[in-house]
């Protein structure tokens, strides 16, 4: 089991970075138990899942200690008190419209497909409203896009399943190394899902002092 990277901890609450391929929570079977909270577990008995990355997405999460601090923390995140943004590099040029690299929204519902699980899709029909807002990355590097790739920082409103990816995919601009979502073109151009959860700010569950945390891209 390797240690955890931790970037704060006190009596309600830790903050972790979690590796790419290491699952958030346990999945099914004896060879999915090995995890990010059963491993925060290990080290704080009374650590609680709040909320969760995707197996292959790496960067901040935030889970809480005890009941208490689980409710309020889940509140937080219910009511849009809490603000991620991510790094993702994205297939294809893709140009900012908005003068001096502002936020760009896509706003396309998303639901399950049930069908091809663990796939999300667009639906018109069946999707709930999902909001991810977008802009460039790193706009002052020479090297952050090319004709090929391109930088982005990426603000989930909402919540879905595979948002960011599905949103991503949906605009043309499909992730770098995603298995799901990307061709397998794309998906060679990357050795892992090229999507990181760079910040992470919320309020203490305790004194509502706001909180912001950063990890550095890895890629």
């Amino acid at each position: 089991m390797s240690d955890l990277h931790t970037l704060h901890e006190d009596e309600h609450m830790i903050v972790l970075d979690k590796p790419a391929g290491l699952l958030a929570v346990p999945g099914k079977g004896p060879d999915k138990q090995d995890c990010l909270s059963a491993r925060a577990q290990a080290r704080w008995p009374d650590a609680l899942v709040v909320h969760r990355l995707d197996m292959s997405t790496s960067g901040l999460v935030v889970m809480a200690r005890g009941l208490d601090a689980q409710r309020i923390l889940g509140r937080a995140f219910e009511t849009r008190q809490v603000h991620k943004r991510y790094t993702a590099v994205v297939a294809g040029a893709l140009a900012n419209p908005q003068h001096d690299n502002g936020w760009n929204t896509i706003a396309l519902p998303i639901t399950v497909d049930w069908p091809n699980r663990p796939r999300s899709i667009v639906s018109a029909e069946l999707g709930k409203p999902s909001v991810t807002r977008w802009r460039l990355a790193d706009t002052q590097s020479p090297t952050a896009h090319t004709d090929i790739t391109t930088r982005v920082e990426l603000e989930p409103v909402t919540g879905r399943t595979h948002q960011l990816r599905v949103h991503l995919l949906a605009i043309g601009h499909p992730i770098l190394g995603d298995a799901l979502y990307a061709s397998p073109e794309q998906q060679a151009m990357a050795g892992r899902l090229l999507l990181h959860a760079h910040s992470l700010s919320l309020p203490h569950p305790l004194h509502g002092t706001p909180m912001s945390f950063h990890s550095p891209c890895p890629f």
